[in-house]
């Protein structure tokens, strides 16, 4: 699909007429370029400014809803809930639902690596589009946008417990259902000003989904998140 695919067709794009957003065209091309893609077309320009920017946005919104929602938690709970609601598994959630996968232009070594389902780049390419509507409708629109996404995820990050070592939950969880572990597996890859670690969360015996992140301890808890989610479901 294309990012000029109509809007019944795309979660993310039926959410914007919903609530009367416009985004530019020209800025979601943008928005969905990943700098695999840009590397493989000649150098074109990637989504990482407009990435930079809707952090911002992100950051904005969700620190708004903590503080007029819950004005009795502490700035230290606060800082750990927006910590979990903006993490780059939460923003990968997001996105999934979203349906933004498809339509990340990604060089041939990205796809051919499940680069669409990745959560890292999942997560990126959400904050992109955020800086897109922002550039295009105004922060308030934006804003909008953050809230209808993410003030849900506030109030079940509160409810949860959210925001705490998931290292140490995922511990705690082996321990309660008698597992062995975890173990975790770390591999590095990428050159040196831009190296990435993919963790995975190893349970008695078994490999659980991966993690990508910048450094081996938000790989490793990335990892241990994961199997969290994996382990409460099963």
């Amino acid at each position: 699909m294309s990012a000029e695919a109509p809007a019944e067709t795309w979660p993310f794009l039926a959410l914007l007429e919903e609530l009367e957003v416009e985004i530019d065209p020209q800025l979601l091309a943008l928005a969905l370029t990943h700098r695999s893609y840009a590397f493989e077309n000649g150098g074109i320009p990637t989504n990482e400014r407009l990435e930079f920017l809707g952090d911002a946005v992100l950051e904005v919104g969700v620190t708004d809803y903590l503080y007029r929602a819950y004005p009795d938690l502490h700035e230290g709970r606060l800082a750990k809930l927006r910590a979990a609601v903006v993490s780059t598994v939460s923003l990968g959630d997001v996105a999934r639902g979203l349906g933004i996968g498809p339509h990340i232009k990604l060089g041939k070594g990205e796809e051919l690596t499940g680069g669409h389902d990745k959560t890292s780049i999942l997560a990126d390419t959400t904050e992109a589009l955020l800086g897109a509507v922002e550039l295009s409708s105004g922060l308030p629109a934006a804003l909008s946008v953050v809230h209808r996404l993410f003030d849900p995820l506030v109030d079940e990050a509160e409810r949860t417990g959210a925001g705490t070592d998931w290292k140490t939950v995922l511990q705690e969880l082996c321990a309660d259902q008698g597992l062995e572990g975890p173990e975790y597996r770390i591999v590095g890859s990428g050159p040196d000003h831009d190296r990435r670690y993919e963790a995975h969360a190893v349970i008695d015996g078994v490999d659980h989904t991966g993690f990508t992140g910048h450094n081996k301890k938000e790989a490793e808890q990335g990892a241990a998140h994961l199997a969290v989610r994996e382990l409460t479901r099963a």
